[in-house]
C-alpha cells in the first residue's frame, strides 16, 4: 500500500524518489517497507497492471531510470488496501510477544531486569519522539497529520513502558505464574515458573 500510495502522489515518479521519499518517512521502521525491495516491488506492482512504465531514461553511465504512474487497476486497490486498514484491527506480529510467552524459561531476576531495560529503551525513544513533536521539522515542515502519528506511537510506548515496570515489579514478588492449584497439573510438567531448580 506505501509503494502505490506513493506512487499515486507523486506521479509521474522516479523509482528512486519514491525510495528516498519513503527512507524520509522512516518507514522502513513502521511499515515493514525494506529500501532494497522497494524496486522489486515497483516491477511486481507493474506486472500485475496496478503500475504502468511512463518512460525509461539513460544518462550517460548511470543506471536507467523508469518512471511509474498509477493504472485504473491499481487505483482501485489503492483506495481498497486503504479503507482495510482504517476500518479494520491488524494485530502486528511482535517478536517480543512471542518471547514472553515463555516467561518461565528465563530465571526471575534476568526476566525482570529485560522488562526494565525494555521500559528504558521505550523511555529514550519517548524522548526522541517529544524532542520532534516539539521540534520545528514537525511543526512547521510536516503535514498536521505527521504529528499526530507521533503522538500515536507516544501513547503506545507510554503504556508499554508503564507495563513493563509493573510486570517486573510482579515477577520481583515472586508471584507464581500459574493460579493455584495448577502448579501440580497434568500437563504442566515443563513448566519451571522461572527458577532452574523447580520441579
Amino acid at each position: 500500500m506505501m509503494i502505490l500510495g506513493l506512487v499515486r502522489w507523486m506521479q509521474p515518479v522516479h523509482g528512486y524518489d519514491v525510495r528516498r521519499e519513503l527512507l524520509s518517512w522512516s518507514a522502513d521502521k513502521w511499515a515493514n517497507v525494506q529500501p532494497g525491495s522497494i524496486y522489486h516491488a515497483l516491477r511486481k506492482l507493474t506486472d500485475e497492471g496496478l503500475l504502468r512504465t511512463v518512460s525509461v531514461e539513460q544518462v550517460g553511465a548511470r543506471p536507467a531510470r523508469t518512471t511509474y504512474e498509477v493504472t485504473v487497476k491499481g487505483e482501485e486497490e489503492f483506495e481498497t488496501l486503504l479503507r482495510a486498514q482504517w476500518w479494520q484491527l491488524n494485530e502486528p506480529p511482535d517478536p517480543f510477544v512471542a518471547a514472553f510467552s515463555f516467561l518461565p524459561a528465563m530465571p526471575r531476576d534476568e526476566a525482570a531486569a529485560a522488562l526494565r531495560n525494555r521500559a528504558n529503551l521505550l523511555r529514550a525513544g519517548v524522548e526522541s519522539m517529544r524532542a520532534s513533536l516539539d521540534s520545528d521539522w514537525v511543526r512547521n515542515r510536516k503535514p498536521v497529520h505527521v504529528g499526530w502519528m507521533f503522538e500515536l506511537w507516544l501513547a503506545r510506548a507510554e503504556a508499554e513502558m508503564a507495563w513493563c515496570e509493573r510486570i517486573a515489579e510482579r515477577i520481583d514478588s515472586g508471584v507464581s505464574y500459574l493460579p493455584a492449584g495448577l502448579e501440580r497439573a497434568e500437563g504442566w510438567s515443563g513448566w519451571k515458573d522461572g527458577a532452574p531448580d523447580a520441579e
